[in-house]
């Protein structure tokens, strides 16, 4: 679920006005937070990926993270065995029988806790803001509704 934020480079095309959905439509739903958290969350990733060619990688374990982050990326990418994909895997491979892999570390629970407060927080924001708009649109308030967005 991705609200049409009216925000144009987030949602192609015209703006156009949100809605929750019948499932989500309780006050202050868990599940509509959550899922806005969610999309907060991945376009934050979505952003990092796409940082990788202006990142310079400074040691062949950087230029294997790099790949490491290509290969792995969950994107659309059509067919995984089509070229380049199978060669980008070869020379990932190769790279790290040369250098070997990238080393073994362990994610910190209060960096991954305080991620997700963050993008907790935006989210009961938004859908705060969200149902307020709903309520002034249902009571005819829309035109002095100040928009958070």
């Amino acid at each position: 679920m991705i609200a049409n934020t009216g925000i144009q480079v987030l949602t192609a095309g015209e703006p156009m006005p949100w809605q929750l959905s019948v499932s989500t439509r309780v006050p202050d739903s868990e599940h509509a937070i959550a899922c806005e958290a969610e999309v907060f969350a991945m376009t934050e990733a979505l952003k990092l990926q796409d940082s990788i060619p202006e990142v310079a990688a400074t040691s062949l374990v950087g230029v294997i993270a790099k790949l490491e982050m290509i290969v792995g990326a969950d994107r659309d990418i059509g067919d995984p065995t089509d070229f380049p994909w199978p060669h980008i895997g070869s020379v990932l491979r190769d790279l790290k029988a040369i250098a070997g892999g990238l080393p073994v570390c362990c994610g910190s629970r209060e960096r991954t806790r305080s991620d997700i407060a963050k993008h907790w927080e935006s989210a009961v924001k938004l859908v705060a803001a969200l149902k307020e708009e709903g309520e002034a649109e249902q009571s005819g308030d829309v035109a002095d509704f100040p928009h958070a967005f």
